[in-house]
């Protein structure tokens, strides 16, 4: 057994095609339009934005006379005025590791905007529990005793499975190892650490972080989109200009001007 913390990696997002781009610039004729945004995500947004209203430049639509022509402006109002829509077409890609399955049952009830791969423990069998402890738990000694006897009396069972059951002898067919780690998983502790792979469009990820920073929130939840707060807002600035962060209870409290847009 072994004390984790919870860890997020962003590993990809969404990007420009240049060359596409610069063909349907061409093809609505403004090929000089440029946008400073800091980020792809960010002008993708701009780009989807001034697509609707053909807004590239004053006269291009003969009822637009006057534009923003900075991205951080023009984000700002697409946010004010909730045009949500268009804030969905980047998407970010993140890793959450040693997580633990209450985190996992929580996140995926956000369905609407994301895709998720979730570690299998159909397949990964279980060896070396490890396991987070909530606040309530780590500051009463008596608590983590009985949260580390339990976790330890568990991963002794899955090792005596383990040895039960044959599962490193050579010649064990991998169909069988399978059919008997997803039996052995039953008897897992729903706090053992675990790894989900979670992509969302920037408007999902605007809602859950003001959702799931919450004080109300559970705090493995809250400790990890804080993390996500503070990877997002410095990431992608002009998207999330209008978010500020409160330490409430020793976690980040993410709350926008303008809420889910």
């Amino acid at each position: 057994m072994r004390r984790v913390e919870p860890k997020v990696f962003l590993i990809g997002e969404s990007r420009i095609i240049e060359d596409g781009l610069q063909a349907y610039l061409n093809h609505i004729g403004v090929p000089d339009w440029k946008s400073n945004a800091p980020s792809d995500a960010e002008k993708l947004i701009e780009v989807m934005g001034r697509s609707c209203y053909r807004s590239f430049e004053p006269g291009l639509n003969p009822n637009v006379t006057k534009i923003r022509e900075d991205n951080r402006d023009y984000l700002k109002n697409i946010i004010k005025v909730k045009h949500g829509s268009v804030v969905e077409h980047p998407v970010v890609n993140f890793i959450f590791a040693d997580v633990s399955r209450v985190f996992t049952h929580e996140l995926v009830r956000h369905r609407a905007g994301t895709a998720i791969s979730q570690e299998s423990l159909r397949f990964v069998r279980l060896e070396n529990l490890g396991q987070w402890l909530p606040t309530v738990i780590s500051e009463n000694q008596e608590a983590v005793e009985i949260f580390a006897s339990t976790f330890e009396h568990l991963e002794n069972l899955q090792l005596e499975l383990a040895k039960l059951f044959r599962l490193d002898e050579p010649g064990t067919l991998f169909h069988y190892k399978k059919v008997v780690t997803s039996a052995m998983r039953r008897i897992a502790p729903i706090g053992l650490a675990t790894t989900i792979g979670w992509s969302a469009n920037i408007r999902t990820i605007r809602w859950v972080l003001e959702m799931r920073t919450d004080p109300s929130a559970e705090e493995e939840i809250r400790l990890i989109f804080g993390k996500v707060g503070d990877l997002v807002t410095k990431r992608y600035p002009n998207l999330f200009a209008d978010f500020t962060a409160e330490i409430k209870d020793g976690h980040s409290h993410y709350l926008p001007t303008s809420s889910k847009i």
